[in-house]
């Protein structure tokens, strides 16, 4: 069975960056279990799984465009240094929002702090050495849901 629109995939990856640095990995753990089609992986990513099948060891190399996007400048913004509390800032550190969204700490002034909302990842080639360890068909429950249930899509 090949990876295809609505088909369950088991994968195992490493994500690289341009030098070669690990970014991410799912060595040691179990694969990572996605349904096809329903924009649960960045685009690059799943264009390049489409079509592949059981077994197959490869690398799909992303551009920015179909990986976590360009820098948007408007994503940039400075907050005032008090609405961190007394909390020791230093660039680099990264915050979640009420939002659910992680911006990054680019620059720290005595009242102001500047902020990135884009993806720490935005602006990056991303280089994903990819094996496939499962295609199998979604449950109706999966598509209607347009993700897999549990561990390998187990209920």
């Amino acid at each position: 069975m090949i990876i295809a629109k609505d088909k369950v995939a088991g994968i195992h990856y490493t994500l690289r960056d341009s030098k070669g640095n690990v970014l991410d990995t799912s060595e040691g753990s179990d694969p990572l279990y996605y349904l096809h089609g329903a924009n649960n992986l960045i685009p690059g990513m799943e264009e390049g799984l489409e079509g592949h099948c059981t077994g197959e060891h490869f690398q799909i190399d992303v551009s920015p465009e179909k990986g976590y996007g360009v820098s948007d400048p408007a994503l940039l913004e400075e907050v005032p240094r008090k609405a961190f509390g007394g909390q020791e800032i230093e660039v680099g550190m990264q915050f979640e929002t009420n939002e659910g969204q992680v911006i990054t700490v680019t620059k720290v002034d005595p009242d102001f702090v500047t902020v990135d909302a884009n993806h720490p990842l935005a602006d990056q080639n991303l280089f994903f050495d990819v094996e496939i360890m499962e295609v199998r068909e979604a449950t109706e429950d999966e598509l209607a849901h347009g993700h897999v249930h549990g561990h390998g899509g187990d209920h």
